[in-house]
């Protein structure tokens, strides 16, 4: 069995949670999500299995776009609803529409963010969230990422009361802590702020129409036409730029050799999809550190045929 199974996340639920569950229903061990999600988030969860477990990195590289809620009043020990209270304070005055759309605006481009420690960054070969759970307070990095766009989801003019809550989506880049983002929207409005609900709405070239629940996919498994519901490897990296190539040069990308920049890709500095005549992706090609001009496998798909 291979593809790629784009599963609706529930609340509840670790993204490894997920993988656990869909080796029994997929009777598979080849299974691999494609980065991980709290588990309060709900919604798309690209999930891999068999040969397109290769191509999982490329989904998680990948932007993604999510609908959040801010809650304006207090902060919380992890950002978000499921942490404890910890600064609070009662919003005073009323805010108008303007003011938030320009703050949101305000995010737009590069950002820089520090990882709550309640997150599965890494820091000295630990989970920031294992030092949460001693009570141990660590140094995070600092990191940078792109907000492509952000936009107010609620029609209100005046937003008012001790805590004002709205919802607003945003398009980003890999990497990007929503949680975090709506506690830097909070600071900016001049308030405490946690998120208080979110779903990812979109991974890569999937979206929330795309997705699977469980509960469906039971029923499929039951009625034994699961497999219908994985969409080919070659859906993950569709958002990637393509180089076609012939037969003959495919036998030499299934053996890993270099290749020479196409024109048309010549300003491309990320990975490219070198895929055969009829569309089929045979492997990942990056630019060559050291030879101008020249491309390498980052990674060969298929080099069994």
């Amino acid at each position: 069995m291979e593809g790629i199974l784009p599963l609706y996340k529930p609340a509840g639920m670790t993204s490894h949670d997920c993988v656990f569950r869909l080796r029994k229903l997929l009777k598979t061990k080849k299974v691999g999500h494609t980065g991980t999600l709290d588990p309060d988030v709900t919604g798309v969860l690209p999930i891999c299995v068999g040969k397109a477990t290769k191509v999982a990195e490329y989904i998680t590289d990948a932007g993604k776009a999510y609908e959040g809620e801010v809650t304006l009043g207090f902060t919380t020990t992890t950002e978000d609803a499921s942490g404890e209270k910890v600064v609070e304070k009662a919003v005073d005055r009323e805010i108008r529409r303007e003011e938030i759309e320009g703050t949101l605006r305000s995010f737009l481009g590069e950002i820089e963010q520090t990882p709550p420690m309640y997150s599965a960054v890494k820091v000295k070969g630990k989970r920031l969230y294992e030092y949460a759970r001693q009570g141990i307070e660590v140094e995070r990095p600092t990191r940078k990422v792109n907000i492509y766009s952000i936009d107010l989801l609620d029609d209100r003019k005046i937003f008012a009361g001790d805590r004002i809550r709205f919802k607003f989506r945003v398009s980003c880049s890999k990497g990007t802590y929503i949680r975090t983002l709506a506690v830097m929207i909070g600071e900016r409005l001049g308030y405490p702020a946690h998120m208080s609900s979110l779903v990812r709405i979109q991974s890569a070239s999937f979206s929330l129409e795309d997705c699977y629940t469980f509960e469906q996919l039971e029923e499929m498994a039951s009625e034994r036409t699961i497999h219908t519901a994985l969409r080919p490897l070659e859906a993950g990296i569709s958002y990637l730029p393509k180089y076609s190539i012939n037969d003959k040069v495919a036998e030499k990308v299934k053996n890993g050799a270099l290749l020479e920049i196409p024109s048309h890709l010549a300003e491309t500095a990320g990975p490219i999809a070198v895929e055969s005549e009829d569309g089929t992706a045979l492997a990942i090609y990056r630019r060559h550190p050291d030879k101008p001009g020249i491309m390498k496998p980052d990674k060969v798909l298929r080099n069994d045929q």
